[in-house]
Formats: structure tokens, sequence, C-alpha cells
């Protein structure tokens, strides 16, 4: 476990009834920081850094925002430090987690530790608080299972389910919940534990049960963040590993909208206190793998060479998110297009990582343009 380290700074903006952030650094946290001190919040950073490039995030949100961002380089498991941290937060949104499939499956124990004893740890702060602190959590799709008994047929490189209802809507939270992979088992039991919060200690909390969220400050990798990882290896003119055929399927939301609902359940808790919502691009925005090359062939102008794998363990053939009651609860608008989101992403991508300026210059690029 890491030391905790409070930066010189922190007590001060404690003072202030900040907004916490655990995982502040990463790239939903540091998006979500960026939004709140913008608007002339306090932001309270919590993040281990044990992720590589997020030391980057923390650095550009201190630039952009010196007198509203502090930071406490801590580890989630720390339960002094935690509770510390959370101790005169306004609002709590939690980021941090143990995120990949791959990890859990060569460490479970570690991913217990941070996903369910870190969460009990930020829950228990509150609780002893007897306050209505609102706690926001970032749940994950993989709440669901494999979905294997969702019905598939394979057309134009992408998995489609015969039963028209999921077909034309996606996967609403009514949805039982089957975990898989101690990942799956770790972040469904955090989400448990959020809900039951608000139900057995009156805390005001919040579970969004997320898609693939991409846009900028991700440093995406094999393991998680796959949008930015593929664009990653394209523009170095570096081989994508596809697991399985490619044909599988998710709704990709713009970190934009993404932040835009978080920013939304705060404002609405009392509401939507004690709920969960599938939050992801929906239907407009469902992808495969396959097709989300092409795009990126389109946006960078030169063919991507792609390797096949075996399927991963707890891999969904097709998981697109059932938007409706997120969208209607919290008044939410059309999400971005994925067209437009991932051709801004590259621009991004390639201006951060100091790459070659992108060659096809077309309307995706414009796209690009008008969006960074």
């Amino acid at each position: 476990m890491r030391k905790t380290d409070i930066t010189a700074d922190a007590p001060a903006i404690s003072r202030r009834k900040p907004i916490l952030i655990t995982g502040g650094a990463g790239f939903i946290g540091s998006n979500l920081a960026d939004r709140f001190a913008s608007e002339g919040h306090d932001v309270l950073v919590y993040d281990a850094l044990a992720r590589p490039g997020v030391d980057r995030n923390l650095e550009w949100l201190k630039k952009r925002h010196p007198n509203r961002i502090s930071s406490v380089i801590g580890d989630i498991r720390d339960e002094t430090a935690v509770a510390d941290a959370a101790g005169e937060a306004q609002a709590v949104f939690h980021m941090a987690a143990q995120v990949a499939v791959t990890t859990s499956l060569v460490d479970p124990r570690e991913d217990f530790e941070i996903n369910i004893r870190g969460t009990l740890n930020l829950l228990d702060a509150l609780r002893t608080r007897n306050e209505r602190v609102p706690l926001i959590f970032a749940s994950t799709n993989k709440v669901y299972g494999d979905l294997a008994d969702v019905e598939l047929e394979k057309t134009n490189d992408a998995y489609k389910p015969r039963n028209p209802a999921i077909r034309d809507a996606g996967i609403g939270e009514g949805r039982p919940l089957d975990f898989h992979t101690p990942y799956g088992c770790s972040k469904g039991a955090a989400d448990q534990y959020v809900l039951d919060y608000a139900r057995s200690f009156g805390i005001p909390t919040c579970v969004m049960r997320m898609s693939c969220i991409y846009g900028q400050r991700q440093m995406g990798t094999e393991d998680q963040g796959w949008v930015a990882h593929f664009l990653i290896r394209a523009l170095q003119g570096e081989p994508i590993t596809i697991y399985g055929d490619g044909c599988q399927v998710r709704d990709v939301l713009d970190i934009s909208d993404a932040v835009e609902a978080y920013a939304c359940a705060w404002k609405q808790i009392d509401a939507v206190q004690g709920h969960a919502f599938n939050l992801g691009g929906g239907p407009t925005n469902a992808i495969s793998l396959r097709q989300l090359i092409r795009h990126i062939e389109d946006v960078i102008g030169r063919p991507v060479e792609t390797i096949y794998s075996d399927w991963r363990a707890g891999d969904q053939r097709y998981y697109v998110s059932d938007t409706r009651l997120v969208t209607q609860e919290l008044g939410l608008k059309p999400p971005v297009s994925w067209l437009k989101g991932v051709a801004a992403l590259a621009g991004w991508l390639q201006q951060e990582r100091g790459l070659p300026r992108l060659e096809a210059s077309g309307s995706r690029l414009q796209a690009a343009e008008a969006l960074s």
C-alpha cells in the first residue's frame, strides 16, 4: 500500500468544504475536477497515482486551477486517510478503483481490498459524520455478467440481439445482477453497498453503471480504456490486438456527456438517491471493435494492423446501455456522436503525445478540431 502524502495546500481547501473526488487524477475524475473547479468549486483530489500517466492529469489540473485544486496522494485502502479526506467534503464522487478484469484474475485479493474495502472505508467515513453528504459511485456494466443468455446474430461485423426490445433499447436497469470474474464481484458488491447505505443509513447515494467512456485525458491500455488504446496504437503505427472476433459491441459515451450526467446526479440527488442508472452512449452510439478500427483508419488516413487472439474471461459479446431512465430522470441531452467524439480524441492524443499531425484532413478532423 502506498504511503499517504497530503500536499501543503490541502488543509486550506479542506476547510472550505471541497468536492472530494477519489481517483481524481484518473480519466473521468480529472474531467470531473476540471468541470467543478471551472464552476468555482474547491476540489480535493484523492489518488494513489498508481496508473501510468495520471500524474500528468494532476499537474494539468493544478496548472489550470491553482487556487481550486488540492490533492492527497493516498490509497483508498488507507482508512484513516480516507476519513480525513472525507471529513469536510460537501459531496463525494467515488472513482478510485482497480479497473481491469485481467488484473483481478491475477490478484483477486488486491481487487477485493481496493474495490470493496476501499468503498466501505469511504461510506463509513460519511456515515460517522452524521450529515447528509452525497456520494456518487462509478460502477460498471459488468454487474450484469457475461449476458450469455442474450441470443445474438452477427451482421455487418457486429453482434446484434435477436430480441427486438433489447436490440432497439439496450440493457435496462431491471436486468438481474450476475457477477462474473473477481472484478465483477468486487465492483458489484461495492455497487450494492453504496445503494444499501442509502437504505440503511440515509446517505444520499447514487450509482452509475457505466459502459465505455472515452475522451480527452484517457490513458488507454489494453486492459482498460480500449477506445483510447486503439487510437494510441494506431497513431503510433503499432498493431492492435483484438481478443475474440472483433464483432463484440459496446455503446461508447464521450467524457463530456459522462461528466454532465455525474454533475446532474449531484444536483438532483434528493430525487435520485438510492438509485442505479445505466450510463452509456445507448443504441445510437453502439459500435463493434471492427467498426471502430475502420473509423480510426478514416481519421488517421492509413490502414491499421490488427492481430487476433482468444476471447478473454468475462468478455461480453454484446452490451449496450438502455439510457432512457438516466436521460429522463436527469434531463440529459442527446450524447455526442461517436464519429465526432473519436475524431476529437484522436486530435487530442496526437497533440498530447507530440505525434506527427494527422493527414486525413476531411470532415472528421474538422469535427475533431471543433470539439477539442
